[in-house]
């Protein structure tokens, strides 16, 4: 069946582009990958995705774009039908993109009203070898979104995009993989909205210089550090200048795609955090709320 295989990138609109662009550059240390239409762009530097970053200027802030990947086109026409046949909206046909990068591909609402892309064939660009100590993230780790019908949403990503389900964590956080990556989805109750974009460190050495960077810059840990169960990678949680919350973490587990059971993990005080060491808590992260752009689409 065709699926859905890796995340690309997270489109924002961000009403102060000049600080997201800043904290994107000098504290989160991902790279400049060029700009289009007014568009800023950054690659993760140890990760072959043509920018896993979109910024544009606009007076509320609001995801634009959740960018998922297909190996194929005849995937992403695929993915496309199924998505329709669903009762989801579509917002653009399958068709040659004239975004940064590249392919073919279309965009679409969630049932919840986010917007996503779905792609194959989009420029790939050259990984540069990361030496352990840099603290540089290599790619996005994994995306966690709140839907108010949190169930139902997990067996849409299942049943229309081909993710699995790899965890539970009680019965209200769901843990999806559409790779050997342990989760690149997780869903949780709530508003419609991100709850956050977690990158990949190479190592829990390099998370710690991260976080350390961030702090030495003015940017202060929300949560961590720790280490899950779910998955088992470790975590430090942070906060965008415009709000939005970002995760550097380690050592994620990987798993057999087709053969992975799911476990259902019982809610208790070293679940969510393993070292039970770390500062904050959820109840730090920023509240959710419904995402300004539900069902409306970006014009770019």
């Amino acid at each position: 069946m065709s699926r859905v295989t890796e995340i690309r990138y997270v489109g924002y609109a961000v009403p102060d582009l000049e600080a997201e662009r800043a904290f994107y550059a000098d504290q989160w240390k991902l790279v400049a990958a060029g700009e289009k239409d007014g568009m800023v762009h950054f690659a993760a530097d140890g990760g072959e995705e043509a920018y896993v970053v979109r910024l544009r200027a606009a007076a509320d802030k609001r995801i634009d774009v959740i960018a998922l990947a297909a190996d194929s086109r005849a995937d992403v026409d695929a993915l496309h039908d199924r998505i329709a046949a669903s009762g989801a909206r579509i917002i653009s046909a399958p068709h040659d993109l004239d975004t940064l990068g590249g392919g073919y591909g279309f965009r679409f609402f969630s049932p919840d009203g986010l917007p996503f892309e779905i792609s194959s064939d989009v420029a790939r660009r050259a990984p540069r070898a990361i030496a352990q100590w840099e603290g540089v993230p290599q790619r996005i780790s994994h995306i966690v979104l709140h839907s108010p019908n949190h169930q139902a949403l997990v067996q849409w990503f299942c049943d229309v995009l081909g993710f699995k389900v790899s965890d539970w964590l009680g019965d209200f956080m769901c843990f999806l993989r559409c790779n050997g990556a342990h989760h690149r989805l997780a869903i949780l109750p709530g508003p419609p909205c991100l709850n956050h974009v977690a990158y990949d460190m190479p190592s829990v050495d390099d998370m710690m210089v991260g976080i350390n960077r961030l702090r030495q810059k003015g940017t202060d840990i929300r949560w961590g550090p720790g280490r899950h169960t779910a998955g088992n990678n470790t975590f430090s949680y942070f906060t965008t200048p415009a709000g939005f919350a970002v995760e550097y973490t380690s050592e994620l587990e990987y798993v057999d795609f087709e053969r992975h059971e799911p476990k259902v993990h019982v809610p208790g005080p070293k679940v969510m955090d393993q070292w039970g060491i770390g500062v904050g808590g959820p109840q730090t992260m920023p509240h959710p709320e419904p995402d300004k752009g539900l069902f409306q689409a970006a014009e770019v």
